[in-house]
């Protein structure tokens, strides 16, 4: 029996999505609830899993792809068994060439078609139906286009890309060195290799943006056009948390099997400040203000794809192991696109550490419909003046950005000036003082 796989309901507010990797080729033997590819919205990567056991009969999409909630990605038949070994690579060629032939293009024969590989392509190469269209509408020949789908398969963003090469003069695809990974699923490093691996004329490449990327753009230029935003900074003399971090670091890790960082501390000192400025933690609806008597509290974390920003529900509540085991859950998450978007949703304030890569001094942007938002940065031994002498400390910037349109400075200077003595002081965080 046939089974079809169809786009999942997709997170509200979102529309369609776009068809990354296969983990599975066609013909290959796949197990109920496995992974069949990664589809990328404009808010997260959903993983689509195989509806029943069986074998992968048919692949409808291909990398690059847009689809919508309900539309079919593929078929699988259920209890048939996928082949293996050496027979696997048969029924692939087998399977290839049937839906080849259901394409209207003629077969060839593996050493015909190994032949025209090596040439740089051929007019019977495997193209999806978005790729087929595109070519045809632009007189583009598959001989002059490397797929970099399954199998050497031409996608919708191969086409693209050759367009772009021809009117720009730049080379095409089956005269580059390797190759490009699928535009879908490109981190920094394809791009920085994108441009390394190239020779060294005045060239070009275009490459589409992600749609978290484009999310991420949209998002950010709102606020900065809907939002009346400044930027209050200060520093904070971090080594009575140094210190107090290098005194129970091992005792903390081996009881709480997590280890003790910073940003617990940070999280902590936001709440509590967040307690004595309740506007702080508010946000606009309309021509209302919403005050909010919980602390859910995002945290930027960096992934492959661009930032995203999962939240600590109710950190007010949450332990330093609490806070420190599911950072670095998001953390490890976030690489593999498997935060989710309810993870996403419902924050009231952001911290951001542009520290971790080395930052001084930034002007962090809101996370809307949230009206402010901590930067920290980077820690470095500075002279500073102590009980009249100068000493050596620890120091790190740190800087608040909100809506002016709800937050007075006073609010956001005694807000972040409130963060700076709870850090130089870290007792004042347990007895609340």
């Amino acid at each position: 029996m046939a089974t079809e796989v169809k786009v999942p309901e997709l997170p509200e507010s979102v529309s369609e999505a776009t068809v990354g990797d296969w983990q599975k080729k066609q013909g290959d033997r796949v197990e109920r609830d496995e992974n069949l590819l990664d589809l990328e919205t404009d808010k997260v990567v959903l993983e689509v899993p195989a509806t029943a056991a069986g074998q992968l009969a048919e692949i409808k999409v291909e990398s690059g792809d847009t689809v919508q909630a309900g539309d079919v990605l593929a078929v699988i038949e259920e209890g048939a068994g996928g082949a293996s070994g050496d027979d696997a690579d048969s029924g692939d060629a087998e399977a290839s060439e049937a839906a080849e032939e259901q394409s209207a293009a003629s077969s060839q024969s593996s050493d015909d078609a190994e032949e025209d590989e090596s040439e740089g392509g051929s007019d019977d190469a495997i193209a999806s139906p978005a790729a087929s269209k595109l070519m045809d509408e632009n007189d583009v020949a598959a001989r002059d286009i490397k797929g970099t789908g399954k199998d050497g398969r031409i996608t919708k963003a191969d086409v693209q890309k050759a367009i772009d090469d021809k009117s720009s003069g730049a080379k095409s695809p089956s005269s580059d060195r390797g190759g490009d990974k699928p535009q879908t699923d490109r981190t920094e490093q394809a791009d920085r290799q994108a441009l390394g691996d190239v020779t060294p004329e005045r060239t070009e490449q275009r490459v589409p943006m992600t749609r978290i990327r484009q999310r991420i753009s949209e998002r950010l230029l709102d606020a900065s056009q809907n939002t009346a935003m400044l930027t209050t900074f200060n520093d904070v003399d971090m080594k009575a948390v140094m210190d107090l971090r290098a005194q129970y670091k091992e005792k903390f890790e081996k009881d709480h099997e997590v280890k003790l960082g910073f940003m617990s501390f940070f999280v902590k000192a936001a709440v509590e400040a967040l307690k004595r400025y309740p506007i702080m933690n508010a946000s606009i609806d309309e021509g209302d203000i919403v005050y909010h008597g919980f602390y859910d509290v995002g945290v930027a974390v960096s992934s492959p794809r661009g930032l995203v920003v999962p939240v600590l529900r109710d950190a007010d509540q949450q332990s330093y192991a609490q806070i420190e085991s599911q950072i670095r859950d998001y953390g490890k998450r976030a690489q593999d696109g498997k935060i989710t978007m309810d993870e996403m949703t419902g924050g009231t304030f952001t911290i951001t550490n542009g520290g971790v890569f080395g930052s001084l001094l930034s002007t962090p942007i809101i996370n809307p419909p949230q009206a402010a938002i901590l930067g920290m940065h980077a820690t470095n031994d500075t002279p500073v003046v102590r009980n009249g002498e100068i000493v050596i400390r620890p120091i790190m910037n740190l800087a608040v950005s909100y809506d002016h349109r709800l937050i007075d400075g006073r609010d956001a200077v005694l807000f972040l000036r409130t963060i700076k003595e709870l850090l130089e002081d870290p007792a004042r965080l347990l007895l609340q003082v």
